[in-house]
């Protein structure tokens, strides 16, 4: 018995069966990019309408009572929650309100940050099963030219150039709308932890 043989051969099974689920990834992820790119043109949409703060804003906006977009508004009304003990409670704990704070900030900012792990995925993702489904039907593209099929060869490399297109497709424009919202993100939490951080020094005092 022939083992290289026998090992190439098996390693062709297995790369043969991997053309279709590749191929389904594939499409997946791109169906995946015209969903989180609908979702960034509305968001890009809202951000235009938001105002840039003026200076004569920036009271308001410590003081709670103005917020920047519904992000920021859903993480400042829970701080108030927090901030309205103490004013009910004149003697509790500001060092447990300020771990409630702390705790607050980390946990909003991890959740916002997990917007950017869906397109940071599709980067990896589109060009690495879009190399893999280039790459087997190439493969069987050539077999078959050396047996002289030039119809085999012709639908092996359609199938190949059309899988390298998407991949890189998905790939590039994931990249784009990682980068755009992680600029984005980095702007969001610098002005969510000013604020709560003024706010909270307003009602608590200096964390200890």
């Amino acid at each position: 018995m022939n083992i290289g043989a026998f090992i190439q051969s098996v390693l062709y099974l297995i790369s043969s069966s991997l053309l279709y689920p590749a191929m389904i990834v594939l499409l997946v992820a791109f169906m995946g990019l015209v969903v989180a790119f609908g979702g960034f043109l509305a968001e890009w949409a809202e951000r235009a309408r938001l105002k840039t703060p003026l200076p004569d804003d920036w009271p308001l906006i410590l003081r709670g009572r103005r917020y920047l977009n519904h992000f920021m508004g859903h993480a400042l009304q829970s701080l108030e929650e927090i901030l309205e003990r103490k004013e009910k409670d004149p003697g509790a704990d500001s060092a447990a309100l300020w771990a409630e704070v702390d705790y607050l900030w980390r946990s909003t900012s991890r959740a916002y940050k997990k917007k950017l792990d869906f397109p940071r995925v599709l980067v990896r993702v589109g060009p690495s099963t879009g190399l893999i489904a280039t790459l087997i039907p190439m493969s069987t593209g050539l077999a078959a030219l050396s047996q002289g099929d030039m119809t085999r060869l012709s639908a092996d490399l359609v199938v190949a150039f059309t899988a390298t297109i998407v991949g890189l497709a998905v790939g590039v424009t994931a990249f784009v709308l990682h980068s755009v919202r992680g600029r984005w993100l980095e702007s969001d939490l610098e002005v969510l932890e000013l604020v709560m951080t003024s706010r909270a020094e307003a009602k608590l005092g200096p964390p200890r």
